[in-house]
């Protein structure tokens, strides 16, 4: 019975593996990488798992394809779930859960398993995705089934051998290239704040600095002036200046897929300027009824991919929209960084429809005159006055 385990390292997947092999499965272990780790706690996972008594172990690498299949598209739209998160780990969860599944298939694995509890929204990603990919392989969650513990875990675990200092972390920290998620006592409640010493990026530097960031047609592609062979490479330069700063952070609370309200701490220096930058661009380049459009579409968007809904095909008709409105979101966004908040400059474009031959709001008309508008107001307002007139209101 070969079955592969979506494995972490951690506790849950940890008892996962034991208790996996107990009832008699050959289990594989992979682990997938959407930005959030090191070489060396990648070896560390892979040491655990064979130790733990894994058949083999493999590290999916899909930052790249994340960034292709998801994040451009999440940037394209401006995607902020609530207003407010970037969905840092609902997109991830979506692409290791594929990722997963078609490794299991890769492998001839006949049952899939993972370590979600029956708590949350990544049990149903896992579990939808899994019978999309693998509709024939069979699912296996230990945690979910067994209800067990924290203590329970680890008891077994001990009578198994496996002795570690499984002492739980105050907080709780998934990190990826599209924010780190934080969850603690205080996101349990609905009126507490995370501490300072909550946030994995503790600040440490003061002032101000002025950064800027060029896009070409939606992707960003080079910052302070230095040009980067792949987005995911100028968005890690982007973190690795302004996560410093303490930027980025705050405490999303969203409807969940099981339909509870969920609260959650976020830190997501780069996305948060990645995504109000591409807007402020978007402003100058596009029309109005592109942004609109825009709006509606991509907020929906990011509602699927929150859900797990990715591989709905209507999702590729969103993209394909989405991509074609970039044509002309080309140009250089200026934003200054200071302690705890970023403030967007402005930008400079080939494609501007800010031009000044066409005429200064407010001020001067240069493509059209005075009786040009006295018409147009007129005609523009004139259903309107009818259906005023016709139906006798009064004001």
């Amino acid at each position: 019975m070969k079955l592969l385990l979506a494995f972490s390292g951690g506790l849950d997947t940890s008892f996962c593996v034991k208790y996996l092999i107990e009832q008699g499965y050959e289990v594989h272990t992979a682990i997938v990488d959407t930005g959030g780790f090191g070489k060396e706690e990648l070896a560390d996972i892979e040491r655990k798992a064979i130790e733990l008594g894994s058949k083999s172990h493999k590290t999916l690498d899909i930052v790249n394809e994340y960034y292709e299949k998801c994040l451009k598209y999440l940037i394209y739209g401006n995607v902020l779930r609530n207003n407010t998160y970037p969905l840092s780990v609902s997109a991830e969860r979506v692409f290791q859960a594929m990722s997963i599944a078609t490794y299991a298939d890769e492998i001839k694995a006949g049952y899939v398993a993972h370590g979600s509890t029956g708590a949350g929204n990544d049990q149903v990603r896992f579990d939808m995705i899994f019978n999309i990919i693998c509709p024939d392989v069979k699912i296996v969650t230990p945690i979910r089934d067994l209800k067990l513990s924290r203590e329970e875990e680890i008891e077994y675990l001990k009578k198994k051998g496996v002795v570690r200092d499984w002492t739980k972390a105050a907080y709780s920290i998934n990190k990826g290239i599209w924010g780190t998620s934080v969850g603690g006592k205080e996101t349990l409640t609905s009126d507490k704040y995370l501490p300072e010493e909550a946030f994995p990026t503790q600040k440490t530097k003061q002032g101000k600095e002025i950064v800027s960031l060029t896009f070409e047609k939606g992707e960003l592609k080079a910052v302070n002036g230095k040009k980067y062979s792949h987005p995911v490479e100028a968005i890690n330069a982007l973190n690795d200046i302004a996560a410093p700063y303490g930027i980025g952070r705050d405490i999303h609370v969203g409807d969940t897929i099981i339909g509870i309200k969920g609260r959650v701490g976020f830190e997501a220096a780069a996305p948060l300027i990645i995504i109000k930058a591409h807007h402020l661009l978007e402003k100058h380049t596009l029309v109005k009824w592109q942004l609109y459009w825009k709006d509606q579409m991509a907020n929906w968007y990011g509602m699927m991919v929150h859900e797990g809904q990715f591989l709905d095909p209507v999702m590729r008709n969103i993209e394909s929209f989405l991509e074609d409105t970039q044509k002309t979101v080309t140009g250089e966004v200026t934003v200054a960084l200071e302690p705890y908040h970023f403030t967007l400059q402005g930008i400079s474009s080939p494609n501007d429809l800010m031009s000044s031959k066409f005429g200064k709001y407010g001020e001067m008309n240069n493509a059209w005159s005075g009786d040009d508008v006295k018409g147009f107001a007129k005609i523009f307002g004139n259903q309107t006055m009818i259906y005023h007139r016709v139906n006798e209101t009064k004001f």
